[in-house]
């Protein structure tokens, strides 16, 4: 191998900051059902710890299933938003006015009224390409995430990002590393497992 080209396999961090609305992007070779080829946006992190949703996860139930009102529209996706609550039922949003919702960027909200949620749904059947429902969280420990980061298990996005609703979530983790420069763009392109190359 040219040692010139050494540099693109070895695993190194970006050294960008961790926040609320930043994302994750788990490094390429991370063998994990719930986090391999994962982009998880930060819903909050401070000292004490952080939350976050897993953004590309299918699960294998539509919401449609859990929803009642939901029953005879068209299919609407459910994602593992990670381990942590995984009875419990969230939504990314980017409708400002919903009441109760947690801003967690510029454009993007958690949560809120739900009642008026799928009011929404129901009167505009387009509305759900504004919104992303998720089962459970991903949680991390007082420093848990970044000694994580320090062992270059996640990249920290360079930006935040608006637009994660409208990206396909098997596109996810390939589209968003490669936004980060050169070096991520072929670490996108790496098979997961290299000896199945």
């Amino acid at each position: 191998m040219n040692p010139n080209n050494a540099d693109l396999f070895r695993i190194q961090s970006n050294d960008i900051v961790p926040s609320q609305g930043k994302i994750l992007i788990s490094e390429p070779f991370l063998c994990d059902a719930m986090f391999g080829r994962s982009v998880v946006l930060l819903i909050d992190h401070s000292e004490d710890g952080s939350m976050g949703l897993v953004l590309n996860k299918r699960h294998p139930i539509l919401l449609n299933e859990l929803i009642q009102e939901f029953r005879y529209l068209d299919d609407i996706p459910l994602y593992k938003g990670g381990p942590v609550a995984d009875d419990t039922l969230f939504y990314l949003h980017t409708l400002p006015n919903i009441s109760g919702s947690l801003k967690v960027d510029k454009n993007l909200y958690l949560n809120g009224d739900f009642t008026a949620i799928k009011k929404h749904i129901l009167q505009n059947r387009d509305a759900i390409n504004n919104i992303r429902f998720f089962v459970g969280y991903s949680g991390w420990q007082e420093r848990q995430l970044q000694h994580e980061i320090e062992e270059n298990t996640w990249i920290v996005g360079k930006e935040d990002y608006n637009e994660l609703l409208g990206i396909d979530s098997e596109d996810m983790w390939r589209e968003v590393l490669s936004m980060q420069g050169d070096k991520y763009y072929t670490w996108s392109r790496f098979p997961q497992i290299p000896m199945m190359n």
